[in-house]
């Protein structure tokens, strides 16, 4: 595994110019659990998300043909999501589309209803700053037709002026909401015909751009691209690259760059550079004899299960990967809970039940490591902590063990001094390490010193990724300082 994520890091050399995701790399679940019909079973639900670490949650609305806004029973179910996610810190991504591929909007007045219905949410549910525009449009299950007659792409053409026109709907009504184009799925036969008329990502994103300059446009019709890095199969590495074929995993991300390139560089619509959101990505568990009456069907052969170690190894380095590749921004796994059905996933963090797998304390490790910026050493990628340090009051000034309160942005190694002002000579000093956003008291060695002027300096650095070193040092002050006597 070691060496397979070496490999990866060392071609992201060659990705775009840019900064890596690091640090500021989104990890949640795609889960729609969460949709309940009261606020209070909502935020039980979230707060399982909160548990793992998980800093995003994606649900789903799924449109029907006629409808221009959302029926009371669905707009309620996604207030009180909003409302939750709100209280336990949650952001939140929607993802509206076609209910199924019986449902496509191919002609003016149905694309001019599904704009309406996604713009309607935005309207009422202020928390979804983040909308999704449709779900791999590029397979027969959720768009037909795939093919025109003469056997030509009928589904990106299509699809781009659905997303035009709700791009202007959504934006209309809240311009700061970002929408998100694509949700693509990672493979597709690229043939008519078949009995699974489907496009893969190869072929569908260039189409994307062809259906885009044709359209004569002059503004973008999306501001992230979101796409679906599944593996072949769940036991399949994430690590696994396909420089032969169509297909498009995790670690293809120079293949999904250079074809996001192809198809909008030089328009008004960004294309290498664009945010890219994995939006899904999910490895199935199986399950353990004593979850069995849990969950009902069967499991499909081309599933290929995985133990829940290697789900956490696999989630682990998904995330290692993601937070080294420029433009993503965010990972979501699919799910967070099981699906009780075996024909569906079986790649939450939770069984069917809610409790959880053996996997979760991993995947809850990986995350705060991407947090702490230190799941991976990335090309071109070096931080700079952010330290906030409460200095010491005066009372504390009189006492025998000096210390400060430190929290760093990330992860960080620190070196605190105390320092004579007039000579900036050190007197004491202590080291340590500081986990992200965990605010640490930070203590010097009990010892007596010479009374005089002195002041505090500290300095943090990343122990990962290592940038430039943050320094900060505070006001003058008498140490140690005069105990006020008792008044008789």
């Amino acid at each position: 595994m070691k060496r397979i994520l070496l490999v990866l890091l060392a071609a992201l050399a060659v990705a775009p110019a840019a900064r890596a995701a690091g640090p500021s790399l989104t990890i949640g679940a795609a889960e729609d659990i969460v949709r309940q019909p009261t606020l209070v079973q909502a935020k039980a639900e979230i707060e399982l998300a909160r548990l793992v670490g998980f800093q995003a949650l994606r649900i789903t609305s799924q449109w029907t043909l006629g409808l221009t806004s959302p029926p009371a029973v669905e707009l309620a179910q996604l207030r009180n999501v909003g409302a939750a996610a709100s209280l336990v810190g949650i952001r939140l991504f929607l993802s509206v589309y076609p209910s199924g591929s019986s449902q496509t909007p191919l002609d003016d007045a149905a694309r001019a209803d599904f704009a309406s219905y996604a713009a309607a949410i935005v309207r009422e549910v202020p928390d979804f700053g983040d909308v999704i525009v449709g779900n791999e449009p590029n397979l027969n299950r959720f768009w037909l037709p795939q093919f025109n007659p003469d056997g030509s792409d009928a589904a990106a053409p299509a699809y781009v002026a659905l997303l035009a026109q709700t791009y202007d709907a959504l934006k209309a009504v809240r311009p700061s909401v970002r929408v998100i184009g694509g949700a693509v799925s990672p493979r597709g036969v690229d043939r008519p015909n078949t009995g699974r008329d489907t496009h893969s990502p190869t072929t569908f994103i260039p189409d994307m751009g062809t259906a885009y300059r044709a359209s004569g446009r002059s503004t973008p019709i999306m501001d992230a691209f979101a796409f679906h890095p599944y593996p072949d199969n769940s036991s399949q590495s994430p690590g696994f690259v396909h420089p032969n074929s169509t297909t498009i995993g995790v670690a293809d991300y120079p293949k999904l760059v250079a074809l996001l390139g192809k198809a909008f560089d030089g328009t008004a619509q960004p294309g290498s550079a664009i945010p890219i959101v994995y939006d899904e990505f999910g490895v199935d568990t199986v399950i353990p004899p004593e979850k069995a009456a849990l969950y009902a069907g069967a499991e499909p052969a081309t599933t290929k299960p995985v133990d829940e170690a290697t789900q956490a190894s696999a989630y682990r380095l998904a995330m290692q990967m993601a937070f080294c590749q420029p433009t993503v921004d965010t990972i979501l796994l699919f799910h967070l809970v099981d699906e009780p059905a075996l024909t569906g996933w079986q790649s939450g963090v939770y069984y069917a039940d809610g409790t959880a797998k053996a996997s979760l304390s991993g995947v809850k490790a990986a995350a705060r490591d991407a947090h702490g910026g230190v799941i991976a050493k990335c090309p071109g990628l070096a931080l700079s902590p952010q330290p906030a340090v409460a200095w010491p009051k005066r009372t504390a000034l009189a006492g025998p063990v000096l210390s400060l309160l430190l929290t760093c942005d990330v992860d960080c190694i620190y070196s605190a001094r105390l320092e004579r002002a007039a000579t900036h000579s050190t007197t004491l000093v202590t080291r340590g390490i500081a986990r992200a956003d965990d605010p640490k008291t930070v203590s010097f060695p009990p010892r007596l010193v010479a009374k005089a002027q002195y002041r505090l300096t500290l300095t943090a650095t990343a122990p990962v990724n290592t940038g430039t070193p943050a320094t900060v040092t505070s006001a003058v002050f008498t140490y140690p300082a005069p105990v006020k006597k008792p008044a008789r």
